[in-house]
């Protein structure tokens, strides 16, 4: 999921304050995620919650793993998958022991759903589109608004290179970035280069990005969708605009199987089973998260997931699915001579 969504300043072994704790099975996650809710069908079964490790981002957790620490589970998102999984720190699923598993959104997982190794479980996802403030701009038919002088200044991108890239492969009219060639890197990273010179800053986290514009210091920005009900509650007039020319992106994070935990793999199985179980779709989209259990969320309306950001639209969508580890780090590497105005 999110590198930044629930940033942590330092990792933290823990359970949740105030609860029991299973010591059979650690959870290695961004701190929110442990939220009883969640997995309310493991606690039904076992009596009470795993326990939880916290990492503020991707790139921390695997470093933690790469050097010895031990866990049974990790949450990590699309972009990271193929990383992980060259890395010989994963282990596959049994998708035979997680019934749930054909009733996932095959586009959420990205590949035949049905055969070869699964390292990765979809859980949940969300869309990134253009969060804009209505009073100071009427509406948003192209992403290269982003590009526009007249809002110099008053610009915001998320400080996440899977992110922002989506944001630059759409405006160069690329919405599958798993086939992208070597001259469509370029034309995203020429974009965004561009973009950069009207931004007052990269947000790194929700909370900061509704701080921005709710002061006016930013009045457009490329936002997760939970931006949208946040903003909503506050009365602030917001814009969520995911049918672009170029369309939005849509991020997914999910579970995988470490090789080396010492935990009970059997509550490894139970804990996935309970993030995939549908008691588990109101409480995800509480929270602005869909659900990649595409059966359950179909109990919803389209008002019901429009109104954080999920409804169904027509315009393209990039799913940041896994790439090729080599693309990857390029875009990891650019991005970060982006910013520093190179």
């Amino acid at each position: 999921m999110r590198v930044a969504a629930f940033l942590s300043t330092a990792a933290i072994l823990t359970a949740t304050a105030g609860f029991a704790e299973d010591t059979d099975l650690l959870v290695f996650d961004y701190s929110g995620f442990e939220n009883a809710d969640f997995h309310s069908a493991y606690i039904e079964k076992h009596g009470a919650s795993p326990r939880f490790a916290f990492f503020g981002d991707e790139e921390e957790a695997f470093q933690k793993v790469r050097s010895g620490f031990r866990a049974d589970v990790a949450h990590i998102c699309g972009d990271s998958v193929t990383k992980w999984s060259q890395s010989d720190i994963l282990e596959p699923w049994d998708i035979s022991r997680i019934p749930e598993y054909t009733n996932l959104n095959k586009d959420l997982a990205g590949q035949d759903i049905t055969g070869g190794d699964v390292y990765f479980i979809p859980v949940d996802y969300g869309s990134t589109a253009v969060a804009y403030n209505t009073d100071e701009i009427e509406g948003v038919p192209s992403l290269d608004i982003f590009l526009d002088p007249a809002y110099a200044g008053r610009v915001t991108l998320p400080d996440v290179a899977a992110d922002s890239y989506a944001l630059g492969y759409l405006a160069t009219g690329v919405s599958d970035w798993t086939q992208a060639t070597d001259e469509q890197f370029e034309a995203a990273t020429a974009w965004l280069r561009q973009a950069h010179q009207n931004l007052r800053t990269y947000w790194t986290d929700p909370a900061e990005l509704s701080q921005l514009l709710a002061t006016g210091e930013v009045a457009l920005a490329w936002a997760w969708n939970e931006t949208l009900p946040t903003m909503v509650d506050q009365g602030f007039p917001i814009g969520f605009e995911r049918e672009t020319a170029e369309g939005s992106s849509l991020w997914l994070c999910g579970y995988v199987n470490l090789k080396d935990g010492e935990g009970v793999e059997d509550k490894a199985y139970d804990y996935i089973n309970a993030m995939l179980d549908p008691s588990s779709t109101q409480p995800l989209l509480d929270a602005g998260y869909g659900h990649a259990n595409a059966a359950a969320m179909a109990a919803f309306s389209d008002d019901d997931l429009t109104a954080v950001g999920l409804g169904p639209i027509t315009a393209p969508v990039l799913a940041q699915l896994p790439t090729s580890e080599e693309l990857r780090n390029k875009q990891v590497e650019m991005f970060e001579r982006i910013k520093a105005g190179f």
